[in-house]
């Protein structure tokens, strides 16, 4: 049982691919999806992912480039992201190391101070017993920033 919080909507998977731009041209030719403009500043980052949707950036596929720190092997580099709103987002993280025991992307127990700052929005990965990435994030940012003001916690940040 949850401590607070519910599961939002799926947001976007992540596939790792051989050629991140052939596989987003795949995808677009033959099943009509199309980039999302609000993940650009990605699309050509080393290990940024392009983000293509069929359905207006609702849900997406996050395609990662294989060997930018991706690998193609199963159970690795194949992941989930939910969305949650912000006060969702807040109770899981309230919740972390209490109700919620899970093991970071680094080995290391998630804590409410694991939060990452991806600039569009706050996230937590971990991974389940299965191995599967699994990500939550919030694009409610200043609901988040608010909250890590309020406990004196600084967002990791990648670049």
């Amino acid at each position: 049982m949850t401590d607070g919080f519910r599961l939002g909507r799926l947001d976007h998977m992540h596939l790792v691919v051989p050629d991140k731009n052939t596989a987003a041209q795949w995808y677009e030719d033959m099943l009509g999806f199309e980039r999302v403009e609000a993940y650009k500043h990605w699309w050509d980052m080393p290990g940024c992912p392009i983000h293509i949707s069929a359905d207006d950036g609702s849900t997406s596929l996050a395609l990662f480039q294989e060997g930018d720190g991706h690998q193609a092997t199963p159970g690795i580099g194949m992941g989930v992201a939910f969305v949650l709103p912000g006060d969702e987002f807040i109770a899981f993280a309230k919740a972390l190391g209490k109700s919620i025991q899970v093991d970071g992307k680094d080995g290391n127990p998630l804590t409410s101070r694991s939060i990452v700052d991806l600039d569009l929005c706050f996230s937590y990965g971990f991974f389940d017993p299965y191995d599967h990435e699994l990500e939550l994030s919030t694009y409610d940012r200043e609901v988040v920033k608010n909250y890590l003001a309020k406990e004196g916690i600084s967002a990791i940040r990648y670049w």
